[in-house]
């Protein structure tokens, strides 16, 4: 699976670990960056690519990683078709799949360790859509209103 990945300073050393561990899984990885670690740097600059290239290739994933997860999911959900969810523990890493099709994930690479966070990734990615009818139904309602903007 082709899987985009992307973060700022605070999950660049997760980022790098991930990367490692997802080709090795066989999966093709994308990394949007940053390339250098700058404490600076500003999280929307690559988390918002990662998503648009998971929104841009239908059956590939996102992943975006900063200190919470949860500016990157912010960031990941401005990008029209990105349904970005942050995950925190295995339920919340296999449901945002089960029952949002959520295409990207957020981790918060402070709140979890290497071992930890790439257990949450491997889950998100092998999880597929129910195609439940009440969820199929919600993500269209979500995305008529990207679209008409009325809810």
């Amino acid at each position: 699976m082709r899987v985009h990945i992307g973060t700022d300073h605070a999950g660049f050393d997760l980022k790098n670990y991930l990367v490692s561990a997802l080709v090795a899984d066989g999966h093709d990885v994308v990394d949007h960056g940053p390339d250098a670690y700058d404490a600076e740097d500003d999280y929307p600059t690559y988390c918002i690519p990662a998503a648009e290239g998971a929104v841009a290739e239908p059956g590939s994933l996102g992943i975006v990683i900063g200190g919470s997860g949860n500016g990157e999911q912010i960031a990941a959900n401005k990008v029209v078709g990105s349904r970005a969810a942050l995950a925190y523990d295995r339920d919340t890493a296999s449901l945002a799949r089960q029952h949002n099709d959520a295409n990207v994930v957020a981790i918060g690479a402070r709140m979890h360790t290497e071992e930890e966070a790439l257990e949450l990734v491997r889950l998100f990615l092998a999880t597929p859509f129910s195609g439940d009818e009440r969820h199929a139904r919600r993500i269209a309602l979500l995305a008529d209103y990207e679209r008409t903007r009325t809810a």
